[in-house]
């Protein structure tokens, strides 16, 4: 760490005033540090460094230490590119304190053209002036042009031997494939709770400040694995306790919720309730939190849970105290991973709604009755079981097993599950199956015995167009293979005959004779699917189960049916269908009838 400062100096935040002098203070890259170690030692040194990694884990750091480490001369003035910069030589003092003419520091992100590249060409050209290299260090550097990188890449391929390169950008995708096969790579990985804790608790001993354990818990969650995010809260946080800092002091700072509270009320909307919920939920506002960070620990919080069910390892988080542990693990022995998941994706709508909204209060308070009211829905086989039982199909208390259902535009159950074949039986009917088209090597007219053959062609060919004209446009007077006689309907275009005979003939090789009659013909093939589906949702409809689930949900409708063992829902055919609030956009990947 930096060494402390003297009373005369201005002050400097703890972001800047501990950044690692060298690699033995940069935590959580060991794996970098190991390459950087053994390439030093074995003289085997990359002419291009690229380091990439999210916010504040130490990549123009990491850079600076490689500058230099690069260029020390150690104490005596005898020593060589080490990974153990002395710190003390002119070299290390000039790089530490940013004056060191021979490495340059570039921001990308304000200076992106070829011009800012082109001082950079015509630079290399010339040795260090008292370095042993000269290092290029360019920040932030997917924000080049393409012209810059374009111009880059001659140099960057063959620099001089006395010229080093080394790239920081967070956004590597940007980065052009060629600019990064011709550097060595580093990912820096965010820093783990255990390291960032560590890190702090000497900051803070080395500052004198008191930070409790969990003011520090809730210091390192928010930082999300930045060092340099974690030590500027701590700075503040030091600052707003004025003393010891407390967690509360912490969670007022970053506005965020009393973590236990939000596990109340978490426990309050899985029981379904809604009014304690909901007076929990003004609480918490009352006392400064606001609504979206209440939201967005709901589906921390469902996430934590939802992993901890899987994996009890996932509960020896370090940022999370022995109270919170305990009842998380009951919350993941008590809810199914249905229930979970159910409330993740109706919280992941949740968060859109309450950051839009004009009021963030009112959709919090909205989301919470959607949540509270979706925890007593049932699951599918539970709701199958309760209607053939006879039991009320809504629960009270907290869901068991499978229980809960999806979001308020989730599909409330799908009724019939494969196995039961009498209630498919209900609504079987026969489905005329379109027989595949023929190969057209050897077309013949016998190969269009009916003119459901002639669709099935238009099918095979993927003439989504011209079969959707014919599906709505054309009532069939007569058929014979070779010659079409038809009525069109309202919605027919004008030149549906010409279009039916040029393609016929173009696909079979035999002219087709396609005329237009003034009445006498039959229904549309829209037509009469609609009419097969209708009659299907009718018999739907009447069957016991559907009833008492359309009954058990008031405003629940019929969105589809399908016939059993039904798949396709553009056949015309239709079974029993998932009875839906509102849409079919979510659904339900754990259910067991899928």
């Amino acid at each position: 760490m930096a060494s402390g400062e003297t009373g005369t100096e201005s002050y400097r935040v703890l972001a800047r005033k501990y950044r690692p002098e060298t690699f033995a203070d940069l935590i959580g890259q060991e794996a970098m540090v190991r390459t950087l170690r053994n390439a030093f030692e074995s003289d085997r040194i990359a002419h291009a460094f690229v380091l990439t990694g999210v916010r504040g884990v130490g990549k123009t750091t990491t850079a600076r230490i490689v500058a230099k480490g690069l260029n020390c001369i150690g104490p005596d003035g005898t020593g060589g590119p080490t990974i153990e910069p002395c710190g003390v030589c002119e070299a290390c003092a000039a790089i530490s304190e940013g004056r060191h003419v021979d490495v340059l520091e570039m921001d990308a992100a304000s200076r992106t053209g070829v011009g800012d590249i082109r001082e950079i060409i015509d630079s290399v050209a010339y040795r260090a002036a008292s370095a042993r290299y000269k290092v290029y260090i360019i920040d932030e550097v997917h924000m080049l042009s393409t012209s810059a990188f374009n111009a880059l890449l001659k140099t960057l391929e063959e620099p001089p031997e006395h010229v080093k390169f080394i790239f920081a950008t967070t956004e590597i995708r940007k980065v052009p494939v060629t600019v990064l096969s011709r550097c060595q790579r580093f990912d820096l990985r965010r820093i783990e709770p255990e390291q960032m804790t560590d890190l702090l608790r000497r900051i803070a001993a080395a500052e004198g400040a008191q930070v409790s354990d969990g003011a520090m818990g809730l210091i390192v969650r928010a930082a999300e694995g930045s060092a340099r995010d974690a030590t500027s809260l701590l700075d503040q946080a030091i600052a707003h306790g004025a003393g010891e800092t407390t967690a509360e002091q912490v969670r007022a700072m970053l506005g965020l919720a009393d973590r236990g509270r939000v596990l109340d009320l978490f426990g309050m909307i899985m029981a379904g309730q809604v009014k304690e919920a909901l007076d929990e939920l003004s609480a918490q506002y009352a006392s400064g939190a606001d609504p979206l960070a209440v939201m967005r620990d709901l589906a921390e919080i469902t996430h934590w849970i939802s992993m901890v069910r899987i994996s009890t390892e996932a509960a020896e988080d370090p940022t999370i105290g022995p109270d919170e542990k305990a009842r998380g693990l009951g919350f993941a022995r008590d809810l199914s991973m249905s229930v979970l998941t159910r409330m993740w994706q109706m919280l992941l709508k949740v968060l859109d709604e309450v950051a839009t909204a004009p009021n963030a209060m009112m959709a919090a308070e909205m989301a919470v009755i959607r949540l509270t009211h979706v925890s007593e829905m049932p699951s599918p086989e539970d709701l199958i079981r309760r209607i053939t039982e006879g039991k009320p199909v809504r629960s009270g208390g907290a869901p068991q097993g499978d229980g809960g259902s999806g979001g308020g535009n989730a599909p409330v159950a799908r009724l019939v599950s494969r196995g039961q074949t009498d209630a498919a039986a209900a609504v079987s009917a026969p489905v005329a199956v379109a027989r595949p088209a023929p190969s057209i090597d050897t077309q013949t007219l016998a190969r269009y015995a009916e003119f459901e053959d002639v669709v099935a062609l238009v099918r095979a060919r993927r003439d989504m167009k011209l079969l959707y004209d014919i599906e709505t446009g054309v009532r069939l007077v007569s058929y014979s293979p070779g010659r079409i006689e038809f009525e069109p309907s309202e919605v027919a275009t004008p030149d549906l005959a010409s279009r039916i005979g040029q393609k016929l003939q173009l696909w079979t090789g035999v002219r087709w004779a396609v005329s237009v009659v003034g009445s006498g013909g039959g229904v549309t093939i829209a037509e009469e699917r609609r009419t097969f589906q209708n009659a299907l949702e009718e018999k739907a409809r009447a069957h016991p189960l559907v009833q008492a689930a359309l009954a058990a949900f008031p405003g629940a409708e019929i969105k589809d049916v399908r016939p059993f063992g039904s798949d396709d829902p553009a056949d015309g055919s239709g079974g029993l269908a998932a009875v839906d609030d509102e849409d079919d956009d979510d659904w339900d990947p754990f259910s067991e009838d899928d």
